[in-house]
C-alpha cells in the first residue's frame, strides 16, 4: 500500500544500522533513533503489525487550527446528541470511530478551500535600553536582568489556517476528543434520578460543577499508570487498534486491491471498492432499513416470534421473549438491539465467546433454575425488569420511605415492604459481588511481576518499535497530572461544601481511593479485551454502610467513584492511541483536557478553557433539561417515543437498595439476600485453580481463560436483556469467526468500516423519525397495524410474573400478610 503526502514516513538521515545520536540544546538533551535502520522492526503481536504503522514523521503537525474547528465542531453535536440517546430505549450511540469517518471529508474539504499563507502576528517586546549594556555585579540584580533580557527579542505568533494536506495526526487527534467527549455525563443520573425520582430540587450551577468534577479528576490518575498500562507492548487495547485500520486507510493511497463489497474476484483488471465509498453505501443503506424496525415494522426490533405463538403463556415468553425475557430467540433486525452492549464487529472473537458463556452460564442456566424454584421469592416478579417491587408486586414506591428531608423512614418501611430485585437484578448483583475480589487476585496473579517492576521504575517490558519511535518527542512530566488530579479534586470539594450535600470530605477521599485501587486492574483486562471494569457494588457498599438513609450521598459517592475510573481509562486508552500513531504526548495531554473541559458543551481553547468550561456544563445539562421540559411522560414506560429512562431507572433502583434501604437491611444477617455475600469469597477464589493449571500446563487450554471476563460480560444486564446479548454474539459469530476464518482479506477490508456504517445510519435514522414524526403533535403520527401491535399482547410486554402475588403479599421476617380493618388480607400495598 502507497503512502500519500499526509502518510507517516521514516527520516533518511542516518546511514548506519540503528545509529544513535544524542542532540544537546539550552534546555533539553534527547535521544534521536535512525528511523531508516529500524524501519523493517515491527511489533511482535500480529494484530498490532496488521493495524498500526511503525513508520512516523515527526515534523507532521497536529495540533492545528482546523484540527480544533472540525473536532470541536464534531464533538459538541454528537455529545448533545447522546445525552438525548441516554433517555431512549433501545438506543444507539454515537461511537467515535463515526467521527472519524465523518471528520474525514471535512477536514479534505478544509484543506482544499483555506488560505496556505503563514500568518506573523508581532508581540509586544520590552526596549533594549531598559537594560544595562554589561552584567551588573550585584548578584539579584544579574538574575533578574538574565531572566527578563530574553523579552526584549523581537518575537512573533506565526499560524497557518492551512499547514498542508489534512493529515492522519491531526485526524487521531480528532479521535481522542470524541473518545472522551461524545458519551453522556455520568452524573446526569444522580441528577435525573434525584429530580425526576426522589423530587430533589437541583440548582442548576450545582449540577455544573458536579459534571464537571467527575469528568475530569480521572485524568490525573490515568497519567501516573503510563509505565503499565501505555508503554508494554502487550496491551493492546483492542478498539485503538479498529480506529489505527481506518487512520491508516483514510491516510494512504486505496490502491484497487479487487476486493469490492462481496468480497474479491482476484481475476487480472478487475475493480474493488473503496473503503470510503462501502461506509457511504452501507451508511445510507442502514439509514432507509432503520426505519422498518424503528417505526414502521416495530415487530422486527422486538422479534419474539415464539411468544407471538403463544402470547399468555408465562414460562416461554420468558424464556424467549424480549423486551422482558432471556432472548432465547435470538433473531432480532433492529441494529440498536444488537449493538447495545457495543458493536459485536469491534470485540475480539475469544472476549465475546468468554462474554457469551458466562451469559449462558449465568442467565440461561443459573436464572431460570433460581427462578422457577422461586429462590428469594423471585417468582413472584417479573422475571427481567429494570425496576424494584414491593411485596404486592407493584413498582417499589420510594416516597412511602422517605422522610421530609429526604432520608429513611424506618417505621414507614416495615409498615409498607421490603425492597424486592427481579431474577435478573439479584443474579447481576451476585456476579457483581464476586468479581470485586476476582479482579483483584486475578490482577495480582497474573500481573503482578509487572506491578512490582513498574513502581520500582523498572521497564516492565522491552521496547518495542512504537515505543522506541516515541522517544522522539518530550514525556508529559508526572506532576503535570498530579497537579490536574489536585486541582479537579479541589472542585468537587467546592461541589459538596458549598451546596451542602451531606456528603462529608472524608467520604470523597474514600470515593477517590476505589479507582486509585482498580485503575490498574480494570485497565489489563481492558487494554487485553476490550471489556472494562465497574465498581458500581463497591462504590455503592461503602457509603451505604457508612452512610446509611442519604440517597442523594450515595448517588454523589458512586458517580464520583465510578466516573473517576472510567474517565481514567478512556485516557489512557487515547494516550495508547496517541502512542501508535506517534501522536506528541503533550499534544494528548492539552487535547483531552480541551475536549473534556468542553465535555457538555464545547470549548474555546487555551485563554478562554475556564470560559468555555462553564459552557461545555451548560450545554449537555441544558440538552437534558429542554426533554425533561418538552417531551411529556419522560421515563415512564408508556413512553411513546421509547424515552423511558432505562439508565436512569437502574441507577434509581441502585439508590434505593444501597442509598435509601442501605446494605444492611437488604444483604445482611437475616434479610432476603444475604447469601449473596458469599460470592464475595467465591470471587476470590475463582481465579487460583486457573492459574495453577495454566502453571503447571503452559500450552493447555486454561491459558486462554480470563475470570473477571466471564463475569464481568454480563453487568449490563440490567438494563440490556437477553436479546442484546444473543444476538450480539450470533452476528459476533459470523463476522468475527465466519469471515474472518474463510475471507480475512474481505474482513480485514470492510469490517471495521461495516460497523462505523451501521451505527451512523441508524444515529441519523433515530433523530430523524424522532423529530419528524415521532415528536410533532405529541407522539399522534402513529402507524396502526399488525405489524407494530402484535408483539404488545404477550406476557413478555406486559411482564408477567410466573406465579401471582399470595393474599396479604409475599411475606418475610418482620412483614406479616397486610390486612384491612376486617382482618383480611390485602392484595394490593395499603396506603
Amino acid at each position: 500500500m502507497a503512502c500519500s503526502s499526509n502518510c507517516p514516513s521514516l527520516s533518511s538521515s542516518a546511514k548506519h544500522p540503528m545509529a544513535l545520536t544524542l542532540t544537546r540544546s539550552a534546555s533539553l538533551s534527547r535521544m534521536e533513533f535512525d528511523f531508516d535502520a529500524i524501519e523493517e522492526e515491527d511489533s511482535p503481536f500480529p494484530e498490532v503489525r496488521a493495524s498500526v504503522s511503525n513508520i512516523d514523521d515527526p515534523d507532521m503537525p497536529a495540533m492545528t487550527i482546523r484540527m480544533w474547528f472540525v473536532g470541536l465542531l464534531l464533538c459538541m453535536t454528537s455529545s448533545a446528541m447522546n445525552v438525548f440517546f441516554n433517555f431512549r430505549s433501545p438506543a444507539p450511540t454515537i461511537v467515535p470511530l463515526a467521527l472519524v469517518l465523518l471528520s474525514y471529508p471535512f477536514g479534505k474539504f478544509l484543506a482544499f478551500s483555506l488560505p496556505i499563507t503563514m500568518y506573523r502576528i508581532p508581540l509586544p517586546n520590552l526596549p533594549r535600553r531598559w537594560f544595562p549594556a554589561t552584567q551588573p555585579a550585584f548578584a539579584p540584580w544579574r538574575l533578574l536582568v538574565n531572566i527578563l533580557l530574553p523579552l526584549t527579542y523581537p518575537r512573533a505568533l506565526e499560524f497557518s489556517l492551512n499547514p498542508g494536506p489534512w493529515n492522519i495526526k491531526e485526524h487521531v487527534l480528532v479521535f481522542i476528543m470524541a473518545n472522551v467527549a461524545t458519551g453522556s455525563p455520568y452524573a446526569l443520573n444522580a441528577i435525573v434520578v434525584s429530580n425526576k425520582f426522589y423530587n430533589i430540587a437541583i440548582d442548576y450551577w450545582f449540577s455544573l460543577t458536579l459534571v464537571l468534577a467527575t469528568q475530569l479528576t480521572g485524568f490525573g490518575l490515568a497519567g501516573l499508570c503510563r509505565r503499565f498500562l501505555v508503554w508494554p507492548a502487550s496491551m493492546v487495547w483492542p478498539q485503538n487498534l479498529v480506529a489505527c485500520t481506518l487512520l491508516n486507510t483514510l491516510h494512504a493511497e486505496d490502491d484497487d486491491d479487487g476486493i469490492g463489497m462481496y468480497g474479491g474476484t482476484y481475476e487480472p483488471g478487475s475493480k474493488g471498492m473503496s473503503r470510503y465509498k462501502f461506509y457511504v453505501i452501507t451508511t445510507a443503506a442502514s439509514f432507509v432499513f432503520f426505519f422498518l424496525p424503528g417505526y414502521l415494522f416495530e415487530a422486527l426490533s422486538v422479534f419474539s416470534f415464539i411468544c407471538w405463538a403463544a402470547p399468555n403463556n408465562v414460562p416461554v415468553n420468558q424464556l424467549f421473549g424480549v423486551s422482558t425475557g432471556l432472548g432465547m430467540s435470538v433473531i432480532t433486525f433492529d441494529w440498536t438491539q444488537i449493538s447495545w452492549i457495543g458493536s459485536p464487529l469491534m470485540v475480539p472473537w475469544w472476549a465475546e465467546v468468554h462474554v457469551f458463556f458466562g451469559f449462558v452460564l449465568f442467565f440461561w442456566i443459573m436464572t431460570p433454575i433460581l427462578y422457577y424454584t422461586n429462590s428469594w421469592d423471585l417468582a413472584y416478579f417479573p422475571i427481567s425488569a429494570n425496576e424494584p417491587f414491593d411485596r404486592f408486586g407493584n413498582t417499589y414506591n420510594v416516597s412511602r420511605i422517605l422522610m421530609t428531608n429526604d432520608t429513611f423512614d424506618a417505621a414507614a418501611y416495615y409498615s409498607y415492604s421490603p425492597l424486592y430485585l427481579p431474577a435478573t437484578y439479584a443474579v447481576t448483583y451476585l456476579l457483581a459481588f464476586a468479581l470485586s475480589t476476582c479482579v483483584i487476585v486475578h490482577t495480582g496473579l497474573y500481573h503482578g511481576k509487572a506491578l512490582i517492576n513498574g513502581l520500582r521504575k523498572v521497564r516492565v517490558e522491552a521496547d518495542d518499535i512504537h515505543a522506541k519511535l516515541m522517544r522522539n518527542y518530550p514525556e508529559v512530566p508526572d506532576w503535570w497530572y498530579l497537579i490536574a488530579f489536585g486541582v479537579f479534586f479541589a472542585l468537587a470539594v467546592v461541589t459538596v461544601e458549598v451546596w451542602h450535600t451531606d456528603v462529608p470530605v472524608w467520604a470523597l477521599l474514600l470515593s477517590v481511593m476505589l479507582p486509585v485501587v482498580y485503575v490498574l486492574p480494570s485497565g489489563f483486562i481492558y487494554a487485553m479485551t476490550g471489556q472494562g471494569i465497574t465498581i458500581n457494588i463497591l462504590a455503592q457498599i461503602i457509603p451505604g454502610t457508612l452512610l446509611p438513609g442519604k440517597p442523594l450521598v450515595n448517588m454523589l459517592f458512586k458517580a464520583y467513584s465510578v466516573q473517576t475510573l472510567a474517565a481514567a481509562t478512556s485516557f489512557v486508552q487515547d494516550l495508547k492511541l496517541g502512542h501508535y500513531v506517534k501522536v506528541p504526548p503533550r499534544a494528548t495531554f492539552i487535547g483531552v483536557y480541551l475536549a473534556r473541559l468542553k465535555r457538555a458543551l464545547l470549548t474555546s481553547v487555551r485563554a478562554v478553557q475556564m470560559v468555555s468550561t462553564v459552557l461545555a456544563a451548560f450545554i449537555q445539562v441544558g440538552v437534558k433539561e429542554w426533554i425533561f421540559a418538552h417531551v411529556p411522560d419522560i421515563c415512564n414506560a408508556n413512553q411513546k417515543s421509547q424515552l423511558t429512562c432505562p439508565h436512569n431507572q437502574v441507577f434509581f433502583t441502585a439508590s434505593a437498595v444501597w442509598g435509601l434501604i442501605g446494605p444492611t437491611k437488604q444483604f445482611g444477617t437475616g434479610s432476603l439476600y444475604h447469601p449473596h455475600l458469599y460470592a464475595i469469597v467465591v470471587g476470590a477464589v475463582l481465579p487460583v485453580p486457573f492459574f495453577l493449571w495454566q502453571r503447571r500446563y503452559p500450552n493447555s487450554w486454561a491459558r486462554y481463560v480470563s475470570t473477571p471476563v466471564i463475569i464481568n460480560g454480563v453487568s449490563s444486564i440490567p438494563p440490556a436483556t437477553g436479546i442484546n446479548y444473543s444476538s450480539w454474539f450470533a452476528v459476533g459469530f459470523v463476522f468475527q469467526y465466519l469471515i474472518r476464518k474463510r475471507n480475512f482479506a474481505w474482513w480485514s477490508k470492510f469490517n471495521y468500516v461495516l460497523s462505523s456504517a451501521l451505527d451512523s445510519g441508524t444515529v441519523i435514522a433515530v433523530m430523524v423519525i424522532f423529530f419528524t414524526l415521532q415528536f410533532p403533535r405529541g407522539g399522534s403520527i402513529n402507524v396502526n397495524w399488525w405489524g407494530n401491535q402484535v408483539f404488545q399482547a404477550t406476557a413478555d410486554f406486559n411482564r408477567k410474573p410466573f406465579l401471582p402475588i399470595p393474599p396479604g403479599g409475599v411475606t418475610w421476617t418482620g412483614f406479616p400478610p397486610a390486612t384491612d380493618s376486617a382482618g383480611q388480607p390485602l392484595t394490593t400495598a395499603p396506603l
